[in-house]
């Protein structure tokens, strides 16, 4: 069979994640030295630069399986189900050389994303995608999350999150800062710099903006690619459509107490194109014409009777923390 994609456009996917990756790492540091350097001055900076240190190798060296026991994930046996079948031909579609673990989180919202690396990589899906979505649906988000493991979006993707999630936990000081200046005011006393307070609370919808715009590409590619995968662009652009009905709005993270905490998982939907602009393109890609290379065809899938994959039952998912904040 001919490959399904050309191998010098994998080349032409590394350098538009690493330059990516630098904008990430470069808006962290200003994110988190203008705040501390107000309250600081120069030790700030060198605790913005050690906490910059520390925690971008971290982002990028974290295995795939620390990640998923961080939200308790159940890992999927490679059995004959459907859907560890399904997770093989998308693999192999995509020419990955390992196949992706697939893991199950004890969750009723819709979400999915993977991590790790394209050598060594872990997609985890929801119990809630898995009840709600359909399978020709799932099969959809799967690829979408195949084609990011084949374009080495990993990298960019991972880091995104760790620095989204450091940034929340600087809004919950930013919180106890406004509490410390609150008490300051009513005993006469001196009270710290109310822009670092405000830059320090904004700063994780500050950096989902940031996402958001380097994304909007990649994004697109990814759905693309899951399109040429599965040859049903139709069930992704539903899909899609049903997590956003369940995952809200961007705008909605701008909440109190902490701005982005309403969707506490890796922020991967967080920082997609318009669902819209996305559901447009995938829906464009409906019966158009197969190129002469051929290896495109749609996936049969028959709809199988889907049974919880972890042994919880609804009344068990109740809210949990998760670092930072409460996982449902």
């Amino acid at each position: 069979m001919p490959p399904f994609f050309d191998a010098s456009a994998l080349a032409g996917q590394t350098r538009p994640n690493l330059w990516q990756a630098g904008l990430l790492i470069l808006g962290f540091i200003v994110l988190v030295t203008i705040p501390t350097v107000l309250l600081w001055g120069t030790a700030g900076a060198l605790a913005a630069g050690l906490l910059v240190a520390l925690i971008c190798p971290l982002a990028t060296r974290m295995p795939p399986e620390a990640v998923m026991r961080l939200y308790q994930a159940t890992r999927v046996p490679r059995d004959e189900s459907q859907l560890s079948s399904l997770v093989d031909v998308l693999a192999f579609r995509a020419g990955l050389p390992r196949r992706p673990e697939l893991y199950v989180i004890p969750s009723m919202t819709l979400n999915a994303f993977a991590a790790g690396s394209r050598d060594h990589s872990a997609i985890a899906v929801t119990e809630g995608l898995l009840r709600r979505l359909s399978l020709p649906e799932t099969a959809g988000v799967l690829a979408h999350e195949m084609a990011h493991i084949r374009n080495n979006d990993l990298l960019v993707m991972g880091l995104a999150d760790v620095i989204t999630r450091v940034l929340q936990l600087l809004s919950y000081v930013a919180l106890g800062l406004a509490l410390f200046n609150v008490f300051a005011y009513l005993r006469g006393e001196d009270m710290i710099s109310w822009w670092a307070v405000l830059l320090l609370y904004l700063a994780p919808a500050l950096s989902s903006l940031l996402q958001l715009g380097l994304s909007r590409a990649r994004e697109f590619e990814a759905d693309a690619q899951a399109a040429k995968l599965t040859g049903d662009p139709a069930s992704l652009a539903s899909a899609l459509k049903r997590l956003e009905t369940y995952t809200g709005h961007f705008w909605e993270d701008l909440m109190f107490p902490v701005p982005a905490r309403r969707v506490p998982h890796p922020s991967l939907l967080r920082s997609h194109p318009e669902t819209e602009d996305r559901i447009r393109r995938l829906l464009a890609l409906e019966g158009a014409p197969q190129p002469a290379s051929g290896g495109h065809a749609p996936l049969v899938i028959v709809e199988q009777p889907m049974f919880s994959l972890v042994g919880y039952g609804p009344g068990d998912m109740r809210p949990r923390y998760r670092w930072p904040g409460l996982w449902f």
